[in-house]
């Protein structure tokens, strides 16, 4: 299983829930909301060779942090994976785009001049100002937009710039989120499950509940689960070897 999205700091216990998925051989994404959350929550992946943590400066938060951009910039070198960033259009934020500008524009660029990482990305009403600041540094990276929630048009537009896509049993629980993975590449999907963030069945997501996003893909691909599975892990190896 494949969880290309979560948030192992943020859980209660979250030592518990990487030594869950260790004990489950969980392929983990651990994205990152702060620069300063980087050290602490790359522990959680100490002796534990499938567990990745992402660098990252949530959107939501572009405004209290932007200081720790120069901590960003220092702890680039030590991680091939980036996240979770991007930008967030939500209205209760409004007042702080100029903030999320500075501080997306500022993290692309650096992952140019480092040579390009892996990204996990936020788009939340956002998707066609990602999509232009992706198109403005073609070189910083694969671009992973998790949980994408755009237009069909940014849809198409976000494919012909290269972007692949993480998704979960929570996005899948609605038509709009099947019609999107349905005209996604099959080769450019991954599985998330943003927890501790998404809920299913009124609680919290775990890493392991992307097992429930399976039989979802497989009937949208029209194919068993096993074909599904074998898919998402051929995706992961195509990634893990652009990102080494």
């Amino acid at each position: 299983m494949i969880d290309f999205h979560c948030h192992l700091d943020l859980y209660p216990d979250p030592h518990a829930i990487a030594r869950e998925c260790l004990a489950r051989g969980l392929y983990v994404l651990s994205v990152t909301t702060t620069p300063s959350a980087w050290e602490g929550t790359a522990a959680l992946a100490s002796g534990a060779a499938r567990i990745r943590t992402g660098l990252g400066l949530h959107p939501q938060l572009a405004h209290q942090r932007k200081a720790e951009l120069d901590l960003f910039e220092q702890l680039l070198p030590e991680t091939r994976y980036v996240g979770e960033i991007g930008l967030d259009g939500g209205p209760e934020l409004k007042a702080h785009w100029p903030d999320q500008l500075l501080v997306f524009t500022r993290i692309l660029s650096a992952c140019r001049n480092a040579g390009g990482r892996t990204l996990s990305i936020h788009s939340r009403r956002a998707a066609t100002a990602v999509l232009d600041s992706l198109e403005q540094e073609p070189d910083a990276g694969t671009p992973i937009l998790h949980w994408f929630s755009g237009t069909q048009r940014e849809l198409l537009r976000a494919i012909d710039l290269g972007c692949w896509f993480s998704l979960g049993p929570s996005m899948l629980a609605s038509e709009k989120g099947r019609t999107l993975a349905s005209r996604m590449p099959r080769d450019r999907i991954l599985t998330e499950s943003d927890g501790p963030f998404a809920q299913l069945d009124g609680r919290a997501a775990f890493p392991w509940d992307v097992n429930r996003a399976m039989p979802l893909i497989a009937k949208i691909w029209n194919q068993n689960e096993s074909d599904t599975e074998q898919q998402l892990l051929a995706n992961l190896r195509l990634l893990t070897t652009k990102s080494s």
